[in-house]
């Protein structure tokens, strides 16, 4: 069942950002953009170079007005941790959720479940708490959070323009579609 359209499903948990324990619930993902970035585990491979890539842009998100959630089945000790040890992740200012239990990682469905691990999921989360983007990767291709941003970006750009839509390779600032019966058998 595809979450497109569909409203996040309630949680709680205990994030690590920035030298504190925070709680993060649902209800941060509404009234603003969100990325919530789902990740195997700390301490491992591909996970350090994918949220190393989100640190380095997410001065971009947020002029976009865009929080990033990084989420993974470990705890919030871990990824303080994690945090403490490691050049890469010690950049990282977005809230790194634990989700121990994996309720928020069944809520979006990517809970490897003879694992316990998360997929490569990634989600973005429009102000309504609305899922707009879907995302899923195997455990060995590694995400682009440049490519992420676009799709943010253009997910923006559609919410702010009822009746156009961004077409393949898009960026801001290019031309869009406006859906019409002229343009069927044109493109």
């Amino acid at each position: 069942m595809s979450l497109i359209n569909t409203q996040v499903l309630p949680f709680k948990a205990t994030a690590y950002k920035n030298g504190e324990f925070i709680e993060v619930t649902d209800a941060n993902l509404k009234g603003q953009w969100s990325v919530v970035f789902f990740y195997p585990a700390d301490f491992t491979f591909v996970c350090p170079t994918e949220l190393g890539d989100l640190a380095d842009n997410y001065a971009e998100f947020q002029k976009l007005g865009v929080e990033i959630y990084g989420v993974s089945t470990d705890t919030h000790f871990t990824h303080k941790a994690w945090h403490d040890t490691s050049d890469t992740i010690k950049k990282i200012q977005y809230p790194l959720i634990g989700d121990p239990t994996g309720t928020i990682t069944r809520n979006f469905g990517v809970m490897i479940e003879e694992a316990g691990l998360a997929d490569r999921g990634t989600f973005v989360i429009d102000p309504d708490g609305k899922v707009q983007i879907v995302e899923i990767n195997a455990g060995g291709i590694g995400r682009d959070a440049s490519e992420l941003l676009r799709k943010v970006k253009a997910a923006q750009y559609v919410a702010a323009h009822p009746g156009e839509v961004c077409p393949a390779k898009w960026n801001e600032g290019e031309k869009t579609l406006k859906p019409s019966l002229d343009l069927v058998g044109k493109i």
